[in-house]
C-alpha cells in the first residue's frame, strides 16, 4: 500500500470517528434534555392547594309522610310543626278538643284512652322544672306549661329550660288576673304581651291559652281566637293548689283527686309546685296502670269542635 493510500484511509477513519462522536454527544444531550417520569407526572398533575373548600347545596330531601295510629296518612295539611329546642319535626294531627275541654280522637281506631298533662303558673324554679321534666321523660310524656308573662320577664332562662327539655309552652296571661270582667283592650294586652315575650325568648309564640282561674269569658275567647290560640280550661282538677306546704299525705290526695274524676281524654290541671313534682312519678305510674297514655299536645287541632 502506498503512503498516499494509507494517509487517505487514516483521514477517512478519523472523519468517521468524529462524526460518530458528535452524534453520540447529541444523543446524550437529547436524552439529558428529556423530562423525567417525575417531571412528566408533575406536569400532568395540577397543583393542589393545602385546603379545598367545596360549597354546595344539599339535594332536597323528600317530605316525610308518617302514618297515624288510626291508619290515616299524615300530610302537610294535617300535621303540626313541632320544635323542642333541639329539633323540628312534623307531628300528625290525631285529636281535637271538645267543649268540655276533653281530648277526642279525630277518627275511629285512634287510641282514646289518653290524658293531656298541663302545668300552670310558671316558670318558677329550675329545682322543680328539671326533676319534673325528668319524670315526664321517663314516662315518654309531653305536657303544656302555661306561663305568666311577668315570670318569663323575671327569668327568661327558665322558659328556655322548659322549651329546651321538650315542654310545650302555653299562654296564661301576663299578670294572672281574672280576665272575664276586664275590657277588651286590657285582655288583648294581657294575652298579646305574653305572645311577644315568649316568641322573643324561644323563637315561637304559644298555640294554647288558658285563662287564670279558668275565667276568660267571651272577651278572653275572642282575643284568643284573634291570636290563633286554642282556648281551654280543664276537665280534671288535681286540686294541688289547695294543698299546704306542711300538709301530710299530699301525694295520696293528688292521686285520689285525679283518679276520682278520671276519664278518657282527661285534661288534667296541675301546677308547678314542690308537692306536685314530688308526687308526679307515682301519679303517672298509677295512670299508666289504669291503661292510660299521655297525648302529645302538638297532635291536637288548634281549634275546638
Amino acid at each position: 500500500m502506498g503512503k498516499g493510500t494509507a494517509a487517505l484511509l487514516a483521514a477517512t477513519f478519523l472523519l468517521a470517528s468524529c462524526s460518530n462522536s458528535s452524534e453520540s454527544n447529541n444523543a446524550v444531550k437529547e436524552l439529558n434534555n428529556q423530562p423525567t417520569a417525575a417531571a412528566i407526572q408533575a406536569s400532568a398533575t395540577p397543583s393542589t392547594p393545602d385546603k379545598i373548600v367545596i360549597s354546595a347545596s344539599p339535594s332536597p330531601q323528600p317530605t316525610a309522610i308518617e302514618k297515624s295510629d288510626s291508619g290515616s296518612l299524615a300530610t302537610p295539611n294535617n300535621t303540626n310543626k313541632a320544635s323542642d329546642g333541639t329539633s323540628s319535626t312534623e307531628i300528625p294531627i290525631l285529636y281535637h278538643m271538645n267543649k268540655n275541654y276533653d281530648i277526642i280522637p279525630n277518627e275511629a281506631g285512634t287510641n282514646k284512652k289518653i290524658i293531656l298533662l298541663t302545668f300552670d303558673d310558671g316558670p318558677k324554679d329550675a329545682a322543680m322544672i328539671n326533676p319534673l321534666m325528668d319524670i315526664l321523660d321517663k314516662h315518654h310524656a309531653k305536657a303544656i306549661f302555661f306561663v305568666n308573662g311577668y315570670r318569663v320577664k323575671e327569668h327568661p332562662e327558665l322558659l328556655e329550660l322548659i322549651h329546651s327539655r321538650g315542654g310545650i309552652i302555653g299562654n296564661h296571661s301576663w299578670d294572672h288576673i281574672v280576665l272575664k270582667d276586664q275590657p277588651y283592650a286590657k285582655v288583648k294586652q294581657q294575652l298579646e304581651d305574653v305572645q311577644k315575650i315568649v316568641k322573643k325568648v324561644i323563637g315561637e309564640a304559644p298555640h294554647f291559652f288558658r285563662p287564670p282561674h279558668g275565667a276568660g269569658g267571651d272577651v278572653g275567647k275572642k282575643v284568643a281566637a284573634e291570636n290563633s290560640l286554642l282556648y281551654m280550661t280543664w276537665s280534671v282538677g288535681s286540686l294541688d293548689w289547695e294543698m299546704k306546704e306542711k300538709e301530710t299525705g299530699k301525694t295520696d290526695k293528688l292521686i285520689k283527686n285525679v283518679s276520682s274524676q278520671l276519664h278518657s281524654g282527661s285534661n288534667i290541671l296541675m301546677h308547678e309546685l314542690p308537692w306536685t313534682v314530688e308526687g308526679l312519678e307515682t301519679l303517672l305510674t298509677t295512670l299508666e296502670g289504669k291503661g292510660y297514655s299521655f297525648v302529645d299536645p302538638r297532635s291536637i287541632e288548634l281549634k275546638m269542635r
